[in-house]
């Protein structure tokens, strides 16, 4: 069985500009046209799997498990948003991230999220096996 000894403090930010396609009214979580929650949501999960997927060994990936974040405030069609992940603690195959989101004007997003480590070929054999 694989060790995992990922290093705290691990980052990542990635920054979107949101789009008709990322509003509360297209995902079906609101009637306006703003940054939905999922949208959001989706964004730091995917920072933070971006932020250790290279420092996992080849066949490996992470799995989002919990999250629990504050959405603060609203965010218009056109304007840019950052999201930063910081790895706060790693527990073998248990991987914490702080996650925060900014659009140009102030934070609009904040939490945790958690992840786990799986090989990808045994967990989809396991998955699909349970059909």
């Amino acid at each position: 069985m694989a060790e995992f000894n990922l290093p705290v403090g691990v980052k990542n930010t990635i920054e979107i500009t949101v789009s008709s396609n990322d509003t509360a009214a297209k995902y079906g979580s609101g009637l306006i046209e703003v940054f939905a929650t999922p949208a959001m949501v989706g964004l730091m999960e995917n920072t933070a799997q971006l932020s250790v997927g290279k420092l996992l060994p080849e066949g490996f990936i992470t799995l989002g498990t919990e999250i629990n974040v504050q959405h603060l405030k609203a965010t218009p069609v056109g304007m840019k948003v950052k999201c930063e992940s910081v790895l706060i603690k790693s527990d073998n195959k248990k991987l914490s991230f702080e996650v925060t989101t900014w659009d140009e004007q102030a934070i609009i997003g904040k939490g945790t999220h958690e992840r786990y480590i799986v090989e990808a070929k045994k967990f989809m054999e396991k998955l699909n096996s349970q059909k």
